[in-house]
């Protein structure tokens, strides 16, 4: 009697233990995966932050998150992509000032800036700075803007892209100070500094976080802080505003949007998550290294500073005359 027992022992167990198995495979292959698409290349500021917070922001909605780059035309090759997407909190994008701005330099754009998402979740802001290059030989902004108009339009300003928030922030600035610059778009601000730092180009503007690691770089000059004032991880460095070019301020708000029609739960349920990892004081170290600062946002917060901006942007646009080339 014991053999037949012990065989159908051993064989209840094995059954058991291969639909345990089943349910935990069944289950992982159901964990939820959320995209957070970035519009630009590697090493914009979008793509950085969204790396900066997606394990905690994963485990926090017990989820699966994937950062996509999906860069070209100024950030709106991958916008589209998430403005067509189902409205279910799947696909994000991770935008910053340049997501309205695109939508007053393109024409033909396949969507609506403004209504066809939602506001999601705010993260924090962040400001630019002037860099030129060594070879242009200048110390400060004034130096650098008597050294451009001495020569119009005989200098290049590199972007990450046509309608980029560096494209519109060195835009404006040379609007302000009455100067010509030639625009050599890029597909990222990491492109963008790289042409810089090799003398090709001889001005960037570029947000905190993707240029603080070249301040004692011998190839490049840290000319001004572009925010309304300093910022508290360059204090030395002088704003725009400061330098001669009075009332002048281009910064960043970054946050997460949905597809327009996102349920209200569906959204809390984001923003609270969001909310809850930059509570967290290891993911505020790690986004203040990289220049930002954090802020938590509800979502109708969220969607009225998006109102606002959506209004701000198109007044930017004309008061610098930046155009697509």
């Amino acid at each position: 009697m014991s053999f037949p027992y012990q065989a159908v022992r051993r064989t209840t167990l094995l059954a058991l233990t291969l639909a345990i198995a089943g349910l935990g495979a069944t289950a992982h292959a159901e964990q939820r995966v959320i995209r957070i698409v970035v519009p630009y290349g590697t090493g914009a500021v979008q793509d950085t932050i969204a790396r900066a917070i997606g394990d905690e922001l994963g485990q926090a909605l017990n989820a699966a998150i994937v950062v996509e780059n999906r860069a070209g035309a100024g950030g709106t090759v991958g916008t589209a992509q998430v403005a067509r997407a189902a409205p279910d909190g799947n696909t994000l994008v991770l935008a910053a000032a340049s997501h309205h701005i695109a939508g007053y330099l393109y024409k033909n754009l396949s969507y609506d800036p403004y209504k066809d998402f939602t506001g999601v979740a705010y993260l924090g802001n962040t400001g630019y700075i002037i860099l030129a290059s060594a070879g242009l030989n200048v110390k400060n902004t004034s130096e650098f803007i008597q050294a451009v108009k001495t020569k119009p339009g005989a200098y290049d300003y590199a972007s990450a892209g046509n309608g980029s928030a560096s494209h519109l922030g060195m835009a404006s600035f040379l609007t302000a100070a009455g100067a010509q610059m030639q625009h050599i778009p890029m597909k990222s601000t990491g492109e963008a500094v790289t042409e810089l730092l090799a003398g090709r180009v001889q001005a960037v503007t570029a947000a905190t976080i993707g240029v603080t690691a070249y301040r004692n770089d011998p190839r490049v000059t840290f000319l001004a802080y572009t925010g309304k004032t300093r910022s508290r991880f360059a204090p030395d460095l002088p704003t725009a505003a400061e330098s001669g070019l009075p009332g002048y301020a281009f910064d960043s708000w970054l946050g997460l949007l949905a597809p327009a029609g996102l349920p209200a739960a569906e959204r809390g349920k984001i923003n609270a998550a969001v909310n809850k990892v930059l509570a967290d004081p290891k993911v505020q170290a790690r986004l203040a290294s990289l220049g930002v600062e954090t802020d938590v946002k509800t979502p109708e917060q969220f969607q009225d500073l998006l109102k606002a901006d959506w209004e701000a942007a198109g007044k930017l646009v004309a008061a610098s005359g930046a155009r697509v080339e």
